[in-house]
């Protein structure tokens, strides 16, 4: 099932017409045989430096939840726009799985995000940004917005010495505000309201240097914000899934990041589906 979200461009001064999202649905629904579950959903973007988007960050990985009995959806996000286009567009994926989370079987209260790279910059922009009177100065009253939790691989952070250059440029063009800068520098908009996070990179990424996830979780423990942390010491960038079911090439193949699908979902367990 693909799903059109309607999102409010116009109050950002953007054109409706120039957009076109798309949220891809990866469900195990109720059957009289498994009954009804209330089941945590993943809603999965990929990256792509904010220019394209990765099919290796989509479909298996939606897949690879969805065995484990997570219900997963697909974010396919506007690309080469303006910020916060394509925040406003996951916002309303948030809020369009909790709406309608009777119809999938999910547990309204256990939605959770899960970013690849840019994609990955996309997920912890909701999940710093969803409380923040910057959106609530587009959207109103927020909190239908708000995700449970976020899973972060090798992820955009930073705006600022440590960035990726090509997706800020992507979202904020070449001469940004040094206010807006600041906003979409990540590691600086953790606060308390934050939700819990697994996060995972490699210490040897030179496309999105490690230092976007040490400074991010280092915010993260000065807000008492439950997280877990995993930092590889070798693969590089854009592993995917580590394994040959997504690898463009074999530097793509490594038994030791592969873990991260494991351990994600564990923590997925253990935070939201274990009672506590």
């Amino acid at each position: 099932e693909k799903i059109s979200l309607k999102i409010p461009y116009e109050k950002v001064g953007l054109n409706p017409k120039n957009f076109h999202p798309e949220l891809e649905t990866v469900t195990l629904k109720f059957s009289p045989e498994i009954g009804i579950r209330k089941r945590p959903a993943v809603i999965i973007c990929p990256g792509g430096g904010y220019e394209y988007l990765s099919d290796r960050e989509t479909l298996p990985v939606a897949m690879r939840f969805a065995s484990h009995g997570i219900n997963a959806f697909i974010l396919r996000y506007s690309i080469n726009s303006p910020f916060p286009a394509s925040l406003l567009e996951l916002a309303y994926a948030v809020k369009y799985v909790r709406e309608n989370a009777e119809k999938y079987d999910i547990d309204p209260d256990k939605i959770l995000l899960c970013g690849f790279s840019a994609g990955g910059h996309l997920t912890a922009s909701l999940g710093t940004l969803w409380n923040s009177k910057y959106l609530q100065s587009i959207i109103g009253s927020t909190e239908m917005f708000k995700p449970n939790g976020m899973i972060l691989c090798y992820p955009v952070i930073t705006s600022g010495k440590y960035r990726h250059k090509g997706s800020i440029e992507s979202i904020l063009g070449k001469n940004p505000s040094e206010k807006m800068l600041e906003l979409v520098s990540l590691e600086k908009q953790v606060s308390g309201k934050t939700p819990k996070t697994f996060i995972w990179h490699c210490s040897d990424d030179q496309t999105v240097p490690v230092e976007n996830t040490i400074n991010f979780t280092k915010a993260l423990s000065q807000y008492k914000v439950p997280f877990e942390c995993h930092i590889f010491p070798y693969g590089g960038h854009g592993l995917a899934l580590a394994d040959e079911s997504t690898a463009k090439h074999e530097g793509h193949i490594n038994t030791v990041c592969a873990q991260w699908t494991k351990l994600a979902v564990e923590w997925i367990k253990r935070e939201f589906m274990t009672e506590k």
